[in-house]
């Protein structure tokens, strides 16, 4: 299965040829690696390059290594977890800029909207319009629910992902969604008119979806993103 290491790239060849027969399915999930010694035979390279290499490949999430008589290095199933997870962390931490952020999401949000306007059924529309009658609910209390409110909010975000049947956009949305709370705690002020404005745009952008307009849809949550910008005076508009 494997050859021996080119003697240039040995650390880099090693995790290559492996990550390779995973993606390929010549190593299954579930199934063991051959042992240690193997290996180093197989690739004609030393311990301590092996096991950085293997220590490589767990991080990304394509190993399981477990210690003890019955250890080694198994095969796991593949999972967005890692990848999620590190953007989260990315998020929370505030290594990513405002700008940036923004500048990513009007772009990616305004796809969203416009495949959701395209593909959205009657069933979808509904659904769309019930988070928005809930959402008016916490407006209309007499003590209105911020909190509750950007819930609504984000789970209008994470339909439009669903709606568009990609699961790459509902993977890295809802990371987005799950971890942006810092950014509005830090940002937006919790005003009456902020919210009724908020809502305002949700309802703009699902009666566009339910007109099946995707330029319209895509232009208005641009725009909604863009009010979040312009609470960090971060984002040039022009």
């Amino acid at each position: 299965m494997f050859r021996h290491a080119r003697s240039n790239r040995v650390f880099e060849d090693v995790v290559d040829q492996i990550q390779e027969a995973i993606l390929e399915g010549k190593l299954q999930v579930g199934e063991k690696l051959p042992a240690e010694r193997e290996l180093q035979a197989m690739f004609h390279t030393s311990r301590g390059t092996l096991r950085e290499a293997l220590r490589v490949l767990e991080q990304r999430g394509l190993i399981e290594i477990k210690r003890g008589v019955s250890g080694g290095a198994i095969v796991k199933k593949i999972s967005s977890d890692e990848m999620s997870e590190s953007l989260a962390l990315l998020i929370r931490s505030q290594k990513v800029s405002i700008a940036h952020l923004v500048e990513f999401r009007k772009d990616l949000e305004g796809m969203v909207a416009a495949l959701a306007a395209q593909r959205a059924t009657d069933q979808d529309i509904k659904t769309l319009n019930a988070l928005l009658h809930e959402a008016s609910t916490h407006l209309s209390a007499e003590e209105p629910d911020w909190e509750a409110f950007i819930q609504i909010d984000r789970q209008v975000h994470l339909e439009l992902a669903r709606i568009t049947g990609n699961p790459l956009y509902r993977l890295i949305l809802h990371t987005i969604h799950t971890n942006i709370h810092r950014y509005y705690d830090l940002f937006l002020p919790k005003s009456a008119a902020n919210r009724q404005e908020e809502y305002h745009n949700l309802c703009e952008i699902v009666q566009a979806i339910a007109d099946h307009n995707a330029e319209r849809a895509s232009e208005l949550a641009r725009a909604h993103i863009f009010r979040f910008a312009n609470y960090t005076n971060q984002v040039d508009f022009h």
